[in-house]
């Protein structure tokens, strides 16, 4: 499907990306060296767009939910990220071309190949396809043009089933596609080597001895993992409770592209809610968003080569098991609301359900918030249900209590297989392993240590598995050892809880709404389309544009007198005097995005009246400086819509054109 702008006009990307790093949201970080792939740096608008999304991420969520936020080191020991399973299976699946050495992502390579060839084939049945036309600052590198040939529909189908599920495939698969259907480095013509495993953490050793291994973190949530027991109790020991970090990470790419949507270093925003795993996961407010309607592509969907959504209310899915449970199910809808409320079309954003490869074995449920851009579906925000993984592994590697206790209202009796050791005789019989075997005996489970009282009671001795100890058998005989069923009385439970994480790609998110804001207004005159960004006030970089009709001197005091009042409102503007015409001010503005303007005029030294202008329509209205400034408040703050300033305030018609200035 072709991409279309804000307003349903042909979407041309370098046009954007042109603009916007003219107008410098982004450019690439040392350029004058030759830059860096997957390295940008944010200029004026492009910052102050990224603080005012963050803003707004933290009065939706750390304020709405009463989050408690954390600012964790981006350095992080080796040994964390070992235990978290990062160091093992952080990784992409890579392949060379051993012609020229190139190295591509092996999933991007397939993706690649076989979008050309069904490319091919539509041209070749006579269907118009839209170029995707390349940043002319890339280099480029002599490839073949996409050859015009027909497939046979099977094989359509097929390598559109392939694309459906492209994500599910892991390194073995993906190199056995490439066999199969011959696919070569259009650079060489040559096919690469089997895809291999790349990890995509940045390691760094630690002090100056470089004995301590260390990683930039790839994601912030294991900082807030560690300091979990201590946020517990900052909460008085109360469940649930969500802990969130704003902060870089950092990941080594294998072939950054795509501009700012596949970097190095990065900006996330993430939660950790943390929830009692009794009870189905429910959530004290999930009635507030069952009715919000979600996008949905499941995993039976993709797993069938499809790509169909179906809109559904969230609380249907999760009733009818689409959604694994509420509190999953609240933080999709939260996430929905979110996006909706800084300014992402509506109309490209679907939540797709990962699929079984896709998922880390320990998941319960992954969602991802996809938009739709010019590169495709596109993963901004991810929701996942890691269950109790994450504190779990860390408990068990340090010895830390990564757990909560519940002081019951009833206590319970619980009936259990107890085993007592003869510590006299345990140690100097098993000598150096003895507090190794202590370890293995006290971690057998219920089930273990009930068949296993069976074997004491016929033989005299048991036999249990204890890695590093002799053959990695144990036999223990009856005089070390009783196995017996016993009664207990608790007063507290203890569990580890389950963690539901929604993560955030804040440079994604920012690109997405980039686009998806992105439109162009013609000009009565026959001069060149100009570029709109219709940003929300809410996140808009600069929020009001002040114009003074002319250079006169009789207009400064008052360019001064506005500047001021609206700096004591914490609402941005910024000054446009110079001599071009009033109508190229508010359009060289209107591209970045800024979406008021008060004109100072004659009348306005007169009686100090000003008029407002809206960006998207260019209708303005006319009022006392109280009043515009009222009105620019509950616009910025999201309390009202331009419709409603437009209903209250007298309407304006003059200078957007141009008008006659009287002379001094």
């Amino acid at each position: 499907m072709a991409t279309t702008t804000l307003k349903g006009q042909p979407f041309d990307r370098p046009v954007l990306d042109s603009m916007l790093r003219r107008r410098m949201f982004y450019t690439p970080s040392f350029e004058v060296y030759g830059g860096v792939a997957g390295l940008f740096d944010y200029g004026p608008p492009g910052c102050a767009l990224q603080a005012n999304v963050v803003d707004l991420w933290r009065k939706h969520f750390v304020l709405e939910e009463d989050m408690l936020e954390v600012d964790c080191t981006a350095l992080t020991p080796a040994e964390v990220l070992k235990t978290s399973g990062h160091v093992d299976k952080f990784a992409d699946w890579m392949c060379k071309d051993p012609k020229n050495g190139d190295i591509m992502r092996a999933d991007h390579f397939v993706e690649e190949i076989l979008e050309s060839r069904l490319k091919g084939d539509k041209e070749a049945r006579g269907v118009k396809v839209e170029e995707k036309e390349e940043d002319p600052k890339k280099k480029k590198k002599k490839v073949k043009a996409t050859e015009a040939v027909k497939l046979d529909d099977a094989v359509v189908k097929e390598y559109e089933e392939i694309l459906a599920r492209i994500d599910n495939y892991n390194g073995e698969e993906l190199g056995q596609l490439i066999k199969k259907f011959e696919m070569k480095n259009p650079a060489t013509g040559v096919e690469p080597l089997p895809p291999v495993e790349f990890n995509l953490m940045f390691n760094t050793p630690i002090g100056p001895s470089g004995n301590l291994a260390g990683y930039l973190r790839p994601e912030t949530a294991q900082g807030q993992f560690m300091n979990f027991a201590k946020l517990l109790d900052f909460n008085q020991q109360q469940m649930p409770f969500a802990s969130a970090s704003i902060g870089k990470s950092y990941r080594n790419e294998i072939s950054p592209r795509s501009g700012l949507l596949r970097v190095r270093e990065f900006l996330m925003a993430e939660i950790e809610h943390y929830v009692d795993p009794h009870g189905g996961k429910k959530h004290h407010r999930f009635d507030e968003v069952k009715d919000v309607e979600l996008v949905l592509l499941n995993r039976h969907t993709q797993l069938a080569g499809q790509t169909k959504v179906e809109k559904v209310a969230i609380g249907k899915a999760v009733a009818d098991g689409t959604v694994d449970n509420e509190t999953l199910g609240y933080f999709l809808a939260r996430i929905h609301l979110f996006l909706e409320k800084i300014g992402i079309d509506q109309t490209k954003i679907r939540f797709r359900q990962h699929m079984a490869n896709e998922m880390a074995h320990y998941a319960a449920d992954c969602w991802d918030a996809e938009l739709q851009t010019s590169y495709g579906w596109i993963e901004c925000v991810g929701c996942a249900d890691r269950s109790a993984y994450d504190l779990t592994v860390h408990a068990k590697k340090t010895g830390a209590p990564l757990m909560v206790r519940e002081r019951l209202a009833e206590p319970i009796t619980i009936e259990e297989w107890q085993i007592d050791l003869d510590k006299k005789k345990f140690g100097p019989h098993f000598k150096k392993d003895g507090k190794t075997v202590e370890a293995a005996v006290e971690a057998l489970p219920q089930e273990k240590r009930e068949a296993l009282a069976q074997d004491l009671k016929l033989d005299g001795k048991i036999t249990i598995d204890v890695e590093g100890v002799g053959n990695g058998k144990v036999e223990i005989s009856k005089d070390l050892i009783v196995i017996e069923r016993r009664k207990r009385v608790e007063n507290t439970r203890e569990f580890t809880p389950n963690v539901i994480e929604p993560s955030f790609g804040i440079g994604r998110i920012l690109y997405c709404l980039m686009e998806h804001t992105y439109w162009t207004r013609g000009s009565d005159g026959g001069d060149e389309a100009r570029g709109v960004l219709s940003f929300p006030p809410t996140v808009a970089p600069t929020k009001v544009l002040l114009v003074p009709l002319s250079t006169h001197e009789s207009f400064k005091p008052l360019l001064r007198h506005m500047s001021l009042k609206l700096r004591s409102l914490g609402i941005s503007s910024r000054v446009d005097d110079s001599s071009a015409s009033i109508g190229k001010r508010y359009s060289r503005n209107d591209e970045l995005g800024t979406p008021l303007g008060i004109t100072i005029d004659f009348q306005s030294v007169k009686d100090k009246t000003f008029t407002l202008r809206d960006r998207d329509s260019t209708k303005q209205v006319r009022a006392d400086e109280e009043t515009i400034l009222a009105a620019i408040k509950s616009l910025v703050e999201g309390e009202k819509i331009w419709a409603d300033v437009e209903k209250e305030l007298p309407a304006f018609e003059g200078q957007e054109a141009g008008i006659e200035v009287p002379v001094r």
